[in-house]
């Protein structure tokens, strides 16, 4: 009987020692309720890399959203419901990301990450129609983050810088750099959004709300390039009268 208790051990401590990292990738999709996952994950649960993707569609494979392999520590304190990970990937973040807290409460250290703005034809009409191409860069303060259920409410800032934002549409290039900044306060986020430089001009606020957009802007022209962009603003928006001049309306509801 103590022999098989301490083979059942044995086989136990293997299990947790040794435990694939694709149990990672089970963890992420569990997070994200599906949203993302990781693709080709290698090493163990406790140390292990793999690559950033969407969640798969049927047969579809894995297809990463970010450049690089994110590669990550995990503490095996976990076990008793203190998370303390590590997770680097010098070709997307500015610096090694740490996450600390409990099983419900994390707070997440201050770092940026790069972004190819040709993932945002994946939020729909009209950037699907539009194709964006450019740099962007997300960078947040420290930020907690707190689980209530299948919610995680977020305290913290977050800043999205977008530049040399091009257009296949549009024959200027780029059309211009811009900044939004997104100020997180439990499940909802106030949105402002400024343009930096760049001949065509954007700016407006909203929230983000249990991820519903609402969002109240315009788009316009410098002054000489009305007529260069003319069909990229009439996809962008309705056409509306302020002053002496015309401006696109941008409106998310």
């Amino acid at each position: 009987m103590i022999w098989l208790l301490a083979g059942i051990v044995s086989i136990g401590l293997t299990l947790i020692v040794f435990c694939p990292a694709a149990w990672m990738a089970a963890l992420v999709e569990a997070q994200t309720n599906g949203r993302l996952t990781l693709g080709d994950a290698q090493g163990t649960l406790w140390r292990g890399s793999a690559f950033i993707g969407g969640a798969p569609s049927g047969a579809d494979p894995v297809t990463p959203l970010l450049p690089g392999r994110f590669a990550w520590r995990l503490s095996p304190m976990v076990l008793l419901g203190q998370v303390d990970i590590d997770l680097e990937n010098a070709e997307a973040l500015s610096q090694p990301v740490r996450l600390t807290g409990s099983w419900n409460q994390w707070q997440v250290s201050p770092a940026a990450v790069s972004l190819p703005a040709e993932r945002l034809a994946g939020l729909g009409a009209p950037l699907n129609t539009v194709q964006p191409s450019g740099q962007m860069r997300l960078s947040w303060t420290p930020l907690q983050l707190t689980r209530q259920g299948n919610v995680v409410d977020v305290i913290g800032s977050m800043t999205l810088q977008m530049n040399d934002i091009a257009s296949r549409l549009s024959p200027i290039k780029p059309l211009g750099a811009y900044q939004l900044i997104m100020d997180w306060r439990g499940r909802q986020a106030q949105l402002a959004l400024t343009t930096i430089k760049g001949p065509m001009l954007l700016s407006g606020n909203g929230t983000l709300s249990n991820g519903r957009l609402q969002f109240s802007g315009k788009a316009e022209a410098e002054e000489g390039q009305e007529e260069r962009l003319a069909n990229l603003l009439n996809l962008l928006g309705q056409r509306r009268r302020e002053g002496d001049k015309d401006v696109i309306a941008l409106e998310f509801k």
